[in-house]
């Protein structure tokens, strides 16, 4: 579906406020270096090809390598991690943090208390 395609435009109101309930679970991270991150969220619109992308992302505790393969803006609306890019930047995330990691980003993110972000990928 392309943009001009789009009836409505797509709207997710208090993605804070989601119940658990309506996440979709999408699994494990791949690149886990310690513990069992599991990762679900709310998908609100994806563009033809898989880009742009947007939704609520949540994640549980857990340590793993990090390879941003797109742009990125976040922001995190609970929780608290810590991304470590490979340089040794250490970016401190907690609620009402916006960042964006740009593609090829690489380093580690270790959640310490379970994440939700809002999110736009292209």
């Amino acid at each position: 579906m392309s943009d001009a395609q789009l009836d409505a435009t797509p709207v997710l109101y208090d993605p804070a406020d989601i119940p658990d309930a309506d996440l979709v679970d999408w699994g494990v991270i791949p690149t886990m270096i310690e513990g069992e991150s599991r990762v679900s969220g709310v998908l609100l619109y994806k563009g033809p090809g898989g880009s742009p992308e947007s939704g609520v992302w949540v994640c549980t505790p857990g340590y793993w390598a990090c390879e941003v393969t797109e742009h990125e803006f976040c922001h995190f609306l609970s929780g608290r991690a810590t991304y470590t890019h490979e340089s040794g930047e250490v970016i401190e995330i907690e609620p009402d943090t916006a960042a964006f990691f740009p593609k090829g980003w690489k380093g580690t993110c270790r959640v310490h208390e379970t994440v939700r972000k809002v999110y736009m990928i292209r």
